[in-house]
């Protein structure tokens, strides 16, 4: 197996336990009185998730040379990853999920970024082509998945102001989604 079909193989596999996870917390918070936010956008999130692995399995010639720097600060982005989701804990899904009157996450990446889970998405879909030099599919979907991304915040952010503290102002708190 090439090292690109593998490296694929193992982002599928992760995102797919990731989805896994994030199912399972889903259900829970909703069955305990969540909200969902943003139904209408989450599709898109698959469609081009998928099509960013689909486009590198395609159009990405399976001998192509590993750029191991790239492929570096894609693994390292990994670790960020994890932070991200174990800090978020029973919080931690794909969708925008509100639990009313939950505080909200202040600790582990949450200190320093709103949300440093789209950072970190923006950061990997850029990394991952690039560590096959395919930066024709690095830019377009960087470019797609911004846009996508600036839609989604705008509505987490209107779904978690009303759990915001009197008076602070959600484009300049730093808090985190409790998704």
């Amino acid at each position: 197996m090439s090292a690109l079909y593998l490296v694929l193989f193992l982002v599928a596999a992760a995102r797919l336990a990731e989805l896994a996870l994030a199912a399972r917390n889903t259900r829970r918070l909703l069955s305990a009185g969540a909200v969902e936010h943003g139904r209408g956008h989450y599709p898109l999130f698959f469609l081009l998730h998928g099509g960013w692995l689909v486009a590198m399995a395609t159009m990405i010639p399976a001998d192509t040379p590993v750029r191991w720097p790239w492929l570096t600060v894609f693994v390292l982005l990994q670790g960020l990853r994890v932070w991200i989701v174990w800090t978020l804990g029973p919080y931690w899904t794909t969708r925008i999920i509100n639990v009313p009157g939950a505080p909200l996450v202040r600790r582990g990446p949450y200190r320093y970024l709103r949300h440093p889970n789209y950072l970190v998405v923006v950061a990997e879909v850029a990394t991952l082509p690039l560590a096959f030099v395919a930066w024709q599919i690095a830019g377009i979907f960087t470019v797609l998945n911004l846009a996508l991304l600036a839609w989604r915040i705008r509505i987490e952010n209107r779904a978690l102001a009303p759990r915001l503290a009197p008076g602070q102002c959600p484009s300049k708190a730093h808090w985190a989604n409790t998704r």
